[in-house]
């Protein structure tokens, strides 16, 4: 029902005329998913390099939802190579002729990194590269159910030290291309990392809310309070990580004051002022005060209504990235934001709990189960 609301919305955008705000809501809600994914898939490889022992019961739910990466990273290369024009200013080939009344040459400078050609290389190395672990690392554990031992498991370690490195260069240089690449002009040397921040701490909510759905539903019946403590103790620091780079970020660029920097800032602080004060509070107060004690970290209902708070307010997060640099203030929250969400969030579901429903819910050879099934803290 969702694909088919967001399909609609989607549909009625481009009739309406609204084509830039449509292919912005594209990139906006298909980025925010891709992103969920790519975190689950991120705190998988770090599982198996840190030989993580309490995490072994919920590794299924990783690895279902890193199989929505495929999908998602075809997306990328379709909203760019199809409505690029709409979305990035360095794509106009006006911008590079010399002479010419359009002329940037800021652009003309970053031309050898931003060009159609390295751009879409780069976004086929990011599809090959995660959505090629995230299938091996699922692959390779049900065969872990079949064979038994450890053959697997030290398989998977080796691979996921190999993503990780990966990872380091790749969530950042994502980071700078789809997003970042929207303000041509504007850089930040911290844009890599709070990306990520908001992508893993969005990421680690998903997590929390499946597993505490399945638990519900009688799968992770194994799954008890100190794995949930663990999974809210996650939420609640890296809510605090976010916003420490959020700080840093804009700290350093308000007190320098340089025109180049503080053009990314401007635009956020007039006319999405509203949005941009709403992301700080609902990202790091609402978080930093409701999970700070022991016991909202161990309840699995208060942990599903500040999960979903923190999904919005990081959704707010992708939205504050994206708009102000594509649609600007003929932006608006409205059918096609709400639409084109469900969307995308009815496709992650759908292809995380058809992977679910595929394979057995616990890696039941997994050389740390019993550590898992035994977790107490």
């Amino acid at each position: 029902m969702l694909i088919g609301v967001g399909l609609l919305s989607i549909i009625y955008g481009f009739a309406t005329g609204h084509t830039e705000r449509a292919w912005a809501n594209l990139l906006l809600s298909n980025f925010y998913l891709m992103a969920i994914a790519l975190g689950a898939t991120f705190f998988l490889a770090v599982q198996y390099v840190a030989e993580v022992g309490w995490s072994a019961q919920i590794k299924r739910v990783l690895m279902a939802m890193g199989q929505y990466l495929p999908f998602a990273t075809v997306f990328m290369v379709l909203i760019f190579l199809v409505g690029h024009h709409h979305l990035y200013d360095w794509t106009h080939p006006e911008n590079y002729e010399e002479g010419g009344h359009h002329y940037d040459p800021i652009l003309a400078g970053k031309s050898g990194y931003l060009n159609m050609t390295f751009y879409t290389i780069r976004l086929l190395v990011y599809a090959i590269i995660w959505s090629g672990f995230a299938i091996l690392m699922r692959r390779e554990s049900l065969r872990e159910d079949e064979i038994g031992g450890t053959e697997s498991y030290f398989k998977m370690r080796k691979w996921s030290a190999i993503f990780l490195v990966l990872f380091a260069v790749s969530s950042s240089t994502s980071a700078w291309d789809i997003l970042m690449s929207i303000d041509a002009h504007w850089f930040s040397t911290l844009f890599g990392w709070y990306t990520f921040a908001g992508m893993f701490v969005s990421s680690l909510t998903v997590i929390t809310m499946i597993t505490l759905y399945l638990k519900g539903k009688g799968y992770l019946s194994n799954v008890n309070e100190n794995h949930i403590h663990d999974l809210g103790k996650f939420m609640f620091a890296f809510s605090v990580f976010w916003t420490y780079l959020w700080f840093a970020q804009f700290m350093l660029i308000w007190y320098a004051n340089l025109p180049e920097e503080v053009a990314y800032y401007i635009p956020r602080h007039g006319y999405f002022r509203p949005v941009f004060i709403a992301n700080l509070l609902i990202n790091f107060f609402c978080p930093f005060l409701i999970l700070m004690t022991r016991d909202a970290k161990r309840k699995a209902g208060l942990l599903a209504f500040i999960g979903s708070i923190m999904l919005i307010g990081h959704w707010l997060d992708v939205y504050l990235m994206v708009m102000p640099g594509t649609v600007g203030e003929e932006s608006g929250f409205g059918i096609m934001e709400i639409g084109t969400t469900c969307f995308f969030t009815g496709l992650f579901l759908y292809v995380t709990f058809t992977a679910l429903s595929k394979a057995k819910t616990l890696p039941e050879n997994h050389p740390m189960m019993v550590e898992s099934l035994h977790h107490h803290i």
